[in-house]
């Protein structure tokens, strides 16, 4: 038998900001993605709304691409797991709705308004802005797909109806709209304009 050994793990991690973005994308296309399929299970396992399974899966993936841009983890299935896990937590924590029906006017509530001051407003704008210019800069079909399903909440059938496309398909320009997406906002900007 030949030596299976993963040399990988001899090597010493990235530390921060030396994760170029090359190897970030190879890492991410190698190791995070052919974990979908699990990925996809333990979502729908522990999370209420299958409706919502989608959008958590590409926010985990947004996350564990933001987490590796600092260092890549040296085992890549319990990172993409803990933040998947992690990812619920927070959507548990800060789930706080109200049925409107349950109250007669807004200010029985006796809650603190949670609008943001000045400065926050200002940051939120220009994320905002920033974030429409990277989705400029997308090819036309993952900007579509990504518009229809993350904006306006359509699922990947709608999308796929829509765009007249399969759901494959569909799936395959969000993972590399969000791809190029991440690069644009957050590593190499010319990864995001292949059109």
């Amino acid at each position: 038998m030949g030596d299976t050994t993963d040399t990988r793990r001899d090597e010493p991690c990235p530390r921060r900001g030396a994760v170029s973005a090359p190897d970030l994308r190879v890492w991410f296309l190698g190791e995070v993605l052919p974990l979908e399929a699990a990925l996809t299970r333990f979502l729908r396992r522990n999370w209420r709304n299958e409706s919502e399974v989608d959008d958590l899966l590409q926010e985990v993936y947004v996350r564990v691409f933001e987490g590796a841009q600092k260092q890549i983890p040296e085992q890549t299935k319990p990172f993409v797991f803990a933040t998947a896990h992690n990812l619920l937590v927070d959507r548990v924590r800060h789930s706080k709705v109200v049925p409107i029906e349950a109250v007669a006017e807004l200010d029985t509530l006796d809650v603190a308004a949670d609008e943001p001051g000045p400065d926050r407003s200002a940051i939120a704008r220009d994320e905002l802005r920033r974030l429409q210019l990277a989705l400029d800069r997308l090819p036309p079909r993952a900007r579509e797909a990504i518009v229809l399903k993350q904006v306006e909440g359509l699922s990947r059938r709608e999308v796929a109806s829509r765009m007249q496309i399969t759901e494959r398909t569909v799936q395959w320009h969000l993972s590399e709209g969000l791809q190029a997406l991440a690069s644009i906002l957050y590593g190499d900007p010319t990864l995001g304009m292949r059109k």
